[in-house]
């Protein structure tokens, strides 16, 4: 099966490189799937799940936005933040959520909605990655050529 060089990348490090078959990204515009060999692109990405797809194994990624590249066979995802579903923990997860709604309810001036709105959908996101890795077949660990 052909292959195609992907990475992750935050400001911070490195959080995810290796040969892969296959990646599903969270577009701006919807999900967005990226086999090898594709045209090249640049595209925004919303806060959701990088599903990466090597060797019949799946690995999620929560991302908090950024953007997305693909040129000459290799992809790159410039991320505002990621964490791999190994690194997440969840009950720090349900407990940003558990926050972040309280805000909401709240709605004092010195919250503002967007901030409270995109901390939840970030909390929700981990959660969602988080949760995915117990289910069967929901993740795989990650591959040995990471940072």
């Amino acid at each position: 099966m052909s292959t195609m060089r992907f990475e992750i990348v935050t400001a911070e490090r490195v959080v995810y490189t290796d040969e892969v078959n296959a990646i599903v990204a969270p577009g701006i515009e919807g999900e967005l799937g990226i086999l090898p060999h594709h045209a090249p692109l640049l595209t925004y990405l919303q806060p959701g799940e990088v599903r990466v797809i090597k060797e019949g194994q799946e690995t999620s990624i929560a991302v908090t936005g950024g953007f997305l590249e693909v040129l000459a066979n290799k992809v790159t995802i410039l991320a505002d933040a990621a964490e791999r579903a190994d690194e997440i923990d969840e009950a720090r997860a349900q407990a940003a959520i558990q926050r972040a709604q309280e805000r909401l309810q709240r709605r004092t001036a010195d919250v503002g909605l967007e901030r409270a709105m995109t901390s939840l959908r970030h909390a929700q996101v981990r959660l969602r990655v988080a949760q995915r890795r117990r289910r069967p077949g929901g993740g795989a660990p990650p591959p040995s050529g990471q940072s």
